[in-house]
């Protein structure tokens, strides 16, 4: 499981809330994340990358470490 998804998982922890409750969180947390590289999106590299993304998805899942 990638390092992000760990996080985020962790995020959702709350003693007070139900299994059901955290699962929605953690489900909540991720599609966020999601949303927010798909409308940042510009299919350029960052940082000292040198790959060109395709699609918003396939930065989506090498984020991820989804294959």
């Amino acid at each position: 499981m990638n390092e992000r998804i760990r996080q985020l998982y962790y995020e959702c922890q709350d003693e007070s809330q139900s299994t059901e409750q955290c699962y929605q969180k953690f489900a909540e947390l991720i599609v966020r994340e999601c949303a927010e590289m798909g409308d940042n999106f510009d299919g350029q590299p960052t940082g000292n990358e040198v790959r060109k993304y395709l699609t918003a998805g396939d930065a989506i899942r090498e984020y991820f470490g989804v294959e």
